[in-house]
């Protein structure tokens, strides 16, 4: 999980898309699991990835 809440206010929906786009960071909106979203701004990551494939995304995330 991740608290973006420091670095952006886009709605979690908004955000995934984008950094999937720009950054080639794929997540989950944690808004998607509730009827009601809650108002914090998480995002969900899989980590059930290669060891180089979290190495070069935590490298994308850095540079954000």
């Amino acid at each position: 999980m991740l608290d973006y809440s420091a670095i952006s206010d886009e709605p979690d929906i908004a955000l995934c898309e984008l950094w999937t786009r720009q950054h080639g960071i794929a997540s989950i909106p944690i808004s998607v699991f509730y009827e009601t979203p809650p108002t914090q701004h998480y995002l969900r990551f899989c980590f059930a990835k290669s060891d180089p494939v979290l190495v070069a995304a935590a490298e994308r995330l850095c540079e954000i």
